[in-house]
Order: structure tokens, then C-alpha cells, then sequence
């Protein structure tokens, strides 16, 4: 298709340079000569050797000026200009027998309409031709010139009742979502039910998660059950270079979707336009803001919206300006988390519709095993599995196939031919197995999954996959404290077997930095400093804060802040290196067995414990929280969440942090 419109553009290009080319000539074919070399004197001594038959002379009327034309023996015509006719009329008459055969007329005047109307008529067609054409080929190409005319126009698709496609069968693992928004596919049903109690439908619902949770996918979902036209955009449509353009397409949509009530309005990444205003370097009035004050407007002004039901979403909540979260206009906030056990187990039921399973896949502990998986995770996991299995010829995808593919996702695939020298593959054997052996050992942190020594896609030179087999709503203070020896456990064996230590740690030390300056600051498990909170909270915005470089705290708290985490990764240190060498002979074993496979799984790291591995796990006394900073005794009972939902980071809970290229999910066994 393209290829033919390329085709029929240069044919019409061609045809409007023939026609310019038509207009030229006609303009200037009248006033061309004969181009004859012919002229008076020739004709004088023509006349006098009597070598003229015939002659006609063409006069202007205003002046003596003209064409004489001649007849020569052998009826050869010839002509020329002349500045005095008279002259040429008398040398005629002077000869007898020519002066009967010759006659004087008037020159005819050019037709106004060749030498006017007809060449500037051709170009004003041509040029009439080309706009249309070039027009017509911006529309088909999808509009991108045509919208330089439009540019106060709104951006929103709009996606009709028939149209839809996805209903609230497709959205998986979001029950609670989904009856949250049930209720407004009702309203825009059976408005009466609502309106005769004197209940006011939510005007706007902002759906606030991660990425890839299923935020778009349930605004689709509402559209295609409450069946009313549906317009879709992003936040970022409505800004441009331009001062008032996005202010301009908020009131172009929103008179759209008047005209169209009941209707939704979904607007995608809202943060792109809904940012908290006076953020601007110098809190400038700019352009972003003025969008935003027309939104806020239409959604709750003096105008009157009947109708008409805005959802939004985005993942920076934090970000959006208090106006438009007040009830009037985004009334209700629907939370889109991760899922849970149950949840990832349909996810995946129906993301494996089309693709064909071997009889050892197990959705349900695949489910179990992918704590902290988004949809878009669980997705894109069982895409990659299909493709592993196409790749090899096979009919059916197998578990090994989704093994691989957490391997290629998570952390980038395999470089097997990459060449290592036995030194560094040495160190790289004891440094995993370091980290695989406190997994192992400490209750609340394994068990390990898989431990390999081949490079991979994110440069890392070996990983350690742990697998916990559970969701966990909070972190505990033994559980932190259990991953920052963890993360040491690396570094550890280094130093005990070659008395030296590397770069490859730093990964480790910064996440075991990161995780002890939380527990000082953030959650309070800190007796010097008592449950305060801290922490430096990320600054958003530079023109609000810019300037603003004070502490919340004195430099006598800052020193005890970096007191305790010293004493936190002190202690954790020792008690790492305690446990290493208490099992130095299976890290000598582990060290080896990997150099010589170069990947272990689960079993086979397991069985270096032998029937061993459950009471040679340190004592739960000498883990207690008496031994950690802070004096804190390990409660067994459920940690109970006061406050505000900022309390425990999400991404601390569901996800266990990599240790020197590990993945930041958890892996399946096999």
C-alpha cells in the first residue's frame, strides 16, 4: 500500500510539472521569431536579380514597424522585421512586375486569452492540484501534517461500544478492583437507581499501582461492560511548546465528551500533565500548569458534567497536586498492588490460553514461587518460555523452558562461551557459595534455588538465587537483619580462603547499606535513636525546594545514624563470618562442585548438607534479637501496621533484593 501511494505521488508530481511546463510555453510561443537569417539587404538584392515572385507585408498600426514575408523561385518562403515599411513598399513599387504581386495588411493582435488567462489558469491549477494532493496524502499518512492546523484540538481516541473488546472475564487477580468499578458500570446503566436516593456518582476514579499491575487494562475492561463510548489519551497529549495549547485540548475534549454523555474519559500517566503546580525552576506560571488549572475546572467547576466519568492512572500519586485529588474530582482512589498467590495463579491461567503446556508445568507453584510478579511480569515470563520452546522445535512448552526464561528476564541470559580464567572463576565459585550457605542456613532468607558461576547479560560474573516460597505482607527486623548477613556472605569467603578481597562485592556492601540505614532511619529498630523517622525523603521537585539543603535532624543525630549502621554491618559481618567458618568444609565442597559444573541446582546444593541440613542451622538463641543492635527480642506473633501505608516499603516485602547479579524476582524450582 505504501509502495503504491509512493508511485501515485511521483506520477502526479509529473503531471503538475507538465503542466507548468504547458503554461510557460504558451506564454511565450507568441512572441518567438522565425529565427531566419534573412533580412533587408538579402531581399533588396533578391528584388534586383528578380529572384521574387511575390511579397506580403504585415504593418502595425501604431507604428511603421512590420513582417514582410517573401516568395523566392522555388516557392521558398522567407521573413523578416523591419523598423519602416514605407522603405520596403517602395523599393516594391519601383519594380514593375513585383509591384503587382505583393499586399499590406494589419499585424493581428494575440488573443488576450492565450497570452494571459491561459498560462497564469494552467498555474493556478497546478498549484490548486498540488495542495490538495499533499493534504490528502497528510491524512492518510495519519494526519501528522494536518494536525499543525489543529493543534487546540484534542488528542483523545475515541473507541465506540461495539469496539470494545476486553470485558471483566480478561482481568485476572484484581477481584477487589473489579468490584470497586462495578459499581460505576451500573451508574452509567441504571442511572435512576443512584440519582433517585440522592446518591452522586464518583465524577473521577484514579487507579494508583506499579507498573504493570493491570491499571489500563481495567479501564478497558470498564468500557467494554458498561457499553458508552470511550476516550482514550495520555497525560502527555495535552502538552506542547506552544502556551495554551493543552489548556485548549482539555476544553476540546471535554465539549467531545458532552456531546457524547454518558461517556468515560481515561486518561493514562495523568502525573505527565497533574503535576503539584509551583514545581516550575522559579515558580513560573508555564504551560503545564495552565492545563492543569483547565482540568481542574472542567472536572469540578461551574460548568456541569453530567455524564461524563474520568478515569485515570499513573504510579506517582505523590507527584499529583492536591487539587485534583480532593472528592468533586478524582472522588475515589483504587489501589492496583501486586498480586497475591491466588491472583498470579489465574494471571497465568490466562496469559497460558493458546500456548500448549507439557504435563510438568505446574501453574499453581509456578504461582507460588513468583512473589512480587506484576501481569505484565507473568506475561512477558510465559512469552519467552513460548519462544525458547519454538526456538528448539518442540510442540509443547516445558518447565525447564520457563526456567530459562526467569533466567533470561531477571537477569540477562547466559554468556557460556564468554572465556574466564581459572582465577577469577575460583573466586567467583567461593563468592557464590559464600552467599549460597548463609541462604541456607538462616531461617527466614532461603532456600536457594539455583547457584551458578556463568557470566550473564548484566555483567555479573556468577548469582545466587534464593526462593522464598511465601508472600510476606511485612519485613521483620530479624528477616533484614538476616539479609544483610547474606549479602556478606560473599565478600566473607573471599577474604577467608584467599586472603585478599575484590571488587565484586560492591553490589552487596551497598545493598547491605542501604537495607541497615532503613532500619535506623526509616522503621525505627534502633533503641539510641527510638522510633523517629529520619530518613531523607527524595526531593521532587527543584523549583519548590530548590535552595533547601537542612538536614531535619542535628549533626549529633547524623553521627548516631552512622554509628548504628556501622554497628549494624559490623555485627552482621561477624556473625556471617562466624557461620562460614563453621561450615568451611561445604563451602570447599560447594566452591568445587561448581567450578566443575559451573550451575547447581537446588537438590544438588542441598545434598552437600546431607542429612544434616536441618540441625546444623544456627541456633535460634544465638539469632535472637539480644545479639543484634538495639537489644531487641524477635516477636513471633504478627507485626501489626499503625498509619499511614508509606510504613513498609513494598518493594522490600515482595521482592527479595539481588545479591552480585541475582535477580530482583524469585525463581520456581524446577
Amino acid at each position: 500500500m505504501k509502495k503504491q501511494m509512493k508511485t501515485n505521488g511521483i506520477g502526479f508530481y509529473i503531471l503538475i510539472l507538465a503542466i507548468i511546463f504547458a503554461a510557460v510555453y504558451a506564454s511565450g510561443m507568441f512572441s518567438q521569431s522565425s529565427g531566419s537569417n534573412y533580412n533587408l539587404s538579402t531581399f533588396i538584392e533578391d528584388v534586383r536579380d528578380s529572384n521574387v515572385e511575390s511579397v506580403k507585408i504585415l504593418q502595425n498600426e501604431e507604428v511603421p514597424t512590420g513582417e514582410v514575408t517573401a516568395v523566392l523561385k522555388g516557392k521558398k518562403r522567407v521573413s523578416f522585421y523591419v523598423s519602416d515599411v514605407k522603405e520596403v513598399e517602395q523599393i516594391i513599387l519601383n519594380d514593375e512586375q513585383l509591384s503587382k504581386h505583393y499586399e499590406v495588411q494589419d499585424i493581428q493582435k494575440p488573443s488576450w486569452f492565450l497570452t494571459t488567462l491561459l498560462p497564469y489558469g494552467l498555474i493556478a491549477i497546478a498549484i490548486f492540484f498540488l495542495i490538495s494532493f499533499i493534504s490528502a496524502q497528510s491524512a492518510g499518512a495519519g494526519g501528522s501534517n494536518a494536525k499543525m492546523m489543529n493543534f487546540g484540538k484534542s488528542r483523545a481516541q475515541r473507541i465506540d461500544p461495539d469496539e470494545h473488546t476486553k470485558r471483566f472475564r480478561d482481568v485476572a487477580g484484581l477481584k477487589e478492583e473489579k468490584e470497586e468499578l462495578e459499581e460505576i458500570v451500573d451508574f452509567l446503566a441504571n442511572p435512576q437507581k443512584y440519582t433517585g436516593v440522592g446518591a452522586r456518582i464518583p465524577k473521577g476514579i484514579l487507579l494508583v499501582g506499579p507498573p504493570g499491575t493491570g491499571k489500563t487494562l481495567l479501564a478497558k475492561a470498564v468500557a467494554g461492560e458498561a457499553g458508552v463510548p470511550f476516550f482514550s489519551l495520555s497525560g502527555s497529549d495535552f502538552v506542547e511548546m506552544f502556551v495554551g495549547v493543552g489548556a485548549s485540548r482539555v476544553r476540546d475534549m471535554f465539549a467531545e465528551a458532552k456531546k457524547n454523555a454518558p461517556c468515560i474519559v481515561f486518561i493514562d500517566e495523568i502525573d505527565a500533565v497533574a503535576r503539584k503546580r509551583g514545581s516550575g525552576l522559579g515558580g513560573g506560571h508555564d504551560e503545564r500548569e495552565q492545563t492543569l488549572n483547565q482540568m481542574l475546572v472542567e472536572m469540578d467547576g461551574f460548568g456541569v458534567n453530567e455524564g461524563i466519568i474520568v478515569m485515570a492512572a499513573t504510579n506517582r500519586v505523590d507527584i499529583l497536586d492536591p487539587a485534583i485529588l480532593r472528592p468533586g474530582r478524582f472522588d475515589r482512589r483504587v489501589s492496583v498492588g501486586r498480586p497475591d498467590v491466588r491472583g498470579r495463579e489465574e494471571i497465568l491461567e490466562v496469559h497460558a490460553k493458546g500456548k500448549p503446556l507439557g504435563d510438568d508445568v505446574d501453574l499453581k507453584r509456578i504461582a507460588q514461587t513468583t512473589v512480587g510478579f506484576t501481569g505484565a511480569d507473568l506475561e512477558n515470563l510465559l512469552n519467552e518460555a513460548a519462544i525458547v520452546c519454538a526456538k528448539d522445535n518442540r510442540k509443547y512448552i516445558e518447565q525447564e523452558d520457563i526456567s530459562k526464561s526467569f533466567i533470561k528476564v531477571g537477569i540477562g541470559k547466559e554468556k557460556k562461551s564468554k572465556i574466564i580464567s581459572e582465577k577469577d572463576k575460583k573466586i567467583t565459585a567461593y563468592h557464590e557459595a559464600g552467599h549460597a550457605i548463609l541462604f541456607h542456613v538462616l531461617p527466614d532468607v532461603g532456600p536457594v534455588h539455583m547457584v551458578s558461576v556463568i557470566p550473564t547479560g548484566s555483567g555479573a560474573a556468577g548469582y545466587t538465587m534464593p526462593l522464598p516460597e511465601r508472600d510476606e505482607m511485612f519485613m521483620t527486623k530479624g528477616k533484614m537483619m538476616q539479609d544483610i548477613i547474606a549479602s556478606l556472605g560473599g565478600r566473607i569467603a573471599e577474604s577467608l580462603i584467599f586472603d585478599d578481597i575484590t571488587t565484586g562485592a560492591s553490589q552487596d556492601i551497598k545493598q547491605a547499606t542501604s537495607t541497615a540505614k532503613d532500619m535506623v532511619t526509616k522503621y525505627g529498630f534502633s533503641d539510641a535513636l527510638g522510633m523517629i523517622n529520619y530518613a531523607d525523603e527524595a526531593e521532587v521537585f527543584i523549583g519548590r525546594d530548590y535552595g533547601h539543603t537542612s538536614r531535619g535532624y542535628s549533626e549529633e543525630v547524623a553521627k548516631t545514624i552512622d554509628s548504628e549502621v556501622k554497628k549494624i554491618i559490623d555485627h552482621a559481618y561477624s556473625e556471617a563470618k562466624r557461620i562460614l567458618e563453621e561450615h568451611m568444609d561445604i563451602l570447599h565442597t560447594c566452591a568445587e562442585l561448581l567450578m566443575e559444573k559451573e550451575r547447581i541446582d537446588r537438590a544438588e546444593f542441598e545434598a552437600l548438607f546431607g542429612e544434616t541440613a536441618e540441625t546444623e542451622e544456627l541456633p535460634q538463641e544465638e539469632l535472637s534479637q539480644e545479639n543484634l543492635p538495639g537489644g531487641e527480642r524477635k516477636e513471633n506473633e504478627e507485626v501489626h501496621k499503625e498509619g499511614a501505608e508509606e510504613d513498609i516499603n513494598e518493594e522490600n516485602v515482595n521482592q527479595e533484593k539481588p545479591h552480585e547479579g541475582t535477580s530482583q524476582k524469585n525463581f520456581p524450582s524446577e
